[in-house]
């Protein structure tokens, strides 16, 4: 199939609209078959449980083209396992799994022209979410639903290479104990929007969240989580029931472990020893690893090793080989790469 006509050296990280998304409806009970559909507007009452109470959760993952001419998405199964989780935890009706791998699988191939061509460093984001859709005023979960994928050609979510971040540590909690920080809900990064928008008012580039119990263990950021690396080249990741389960976070872990022989901890990590640390990372779908080179705590740095230039070298070690597993570039763990065509 013949390209789009798109600049693909220089996309941005936003919206383009491509030709199809699929739709399913749940009503009556059940998920009806789903379609392709060209209309990418949604029509719902005013009085819709998503408009009214919030209730809806999504997922984010990547089609690749890799370097056979392949095009694949990037452990699909667990986003799947995800949304489900995060289904079951706000009373919506559960998208089946091997459906939504089928509904993804469908999207990208019927919008094949936006994928990115290998090389260009840019890929397309899919976005599979739920939402009720029918008209609740009383607080209670909605009666019908609508699943939605849709897709966008993004750019390399840094353009000239991947520059150290400054963070700080917040004063607000990202999440409550035993609430929703383990699921992907809306509701929690329409939560987060003050507090990153307060941030980078101030001259930081994300935030950096603490336990809501006891703010001494490091949770995640907004939209990431966290990945540090100690002096003896280590690896170490904050383990908490209230943060997000970061499919790229879990693939690191593997990586390190069966591909660069390093030991890894996933443990609690205390705010007191970050200063210890020699690398730290942000890792999600978007970025992979976004490098972080100075946490600020009110006003006292802590200035990591690795420096404001550059990626640390192990942080830079697990980025190459998870990218070039997902580009096709070195061979995956069996089960990690989904091939659409």
């Amino acid at each position: 199939m013949e390209k789009k006509n798109i600049d693909w050296a220089n996309l941005g990280f936003s919206y383009v609209e491509t030709d199809k998304r699929y739709v399913s409806h749940y009503k009556d009970g059940a998920w009806d078959d789903g379609a392709l559909i060209s209309d990418a507007t949604v029509a719902i009452s005013e009085c819709a449980g998503v408009l009214q109470y919030a209730q809806t959760c999504f997922e984010g993952l990547k089609a690749y083209t890799t370097e056979d001419g392949h095009i694949v998405t990037f452990r699909p199964d667990l986003n799947a396992a995800r949304l489900k989780s995060s289904c079951e935890r706000l009373e919506i009706p559960v998208f089946p799994e091997e459906r939504f791998i089928q509904a993804v699988s469908e999207t990208v191939d019927a919008n094949e022209a936006y994928v990115p061509p290998y090389g260009s460093g840019a890929t397309l984001y899919v976005r599979p979410f739920i939402f009720g859709s029918s008209s609740v005023i009383g607080v209670a979960p909605a009666d019908e639903y609508q699943f939605r994928v849709f897709t966008t050609p993004v750019g390399p979510y840094f353009k000239g290479g991947a520059k150290p971040l400054t963070i700080r540590v917040s004063d607000f909690d990202r999440a409550a104990p035993h609430g929703t920080g383990h699921i992907k809900a809306g509701l929690n990064y329409a939560m987060s929007l003050y507090a990153i928008v307060d941030a980078h008012k101030k001259g930081f580039d994300e935030n950096m969240y603490l336990d809501p119990a006891t703010r001494t263990k490091v949770e995640e950021t907004g939209g990431a989580n966290f990945l540090f690396v100690t002096k003896d080249n280590k690896v170490v990741t904050p383990k908490s029931d209230s943060i997000l389960p970061s499919i790229t976070r879990r693939s690191l872990v593997t990586v390190a472990k069966d591909y660069l022989g390093l030991e890894v901890e996933e443990r609690e990590v205390f705010f007191d020893e970050v200063k210890d640390f020699a690398e730290c990372g942000l890792c999600g779908t978007a970025a992979v690893i976004s490098p972080v080179g100075k946490i600020v705590d009110h006003g006292n740095e802590i200035c990591l090793p690795s420096g404001m230039t550059e990626m640390g070298p192990v942080t830079k070690k697990l980025y190459d080989t998870l990218t070039g597993i997902q580009m096709g570039r070195i061979e995956a763990p069996e089960g990690w790469i989904h091939v659409i065509k």
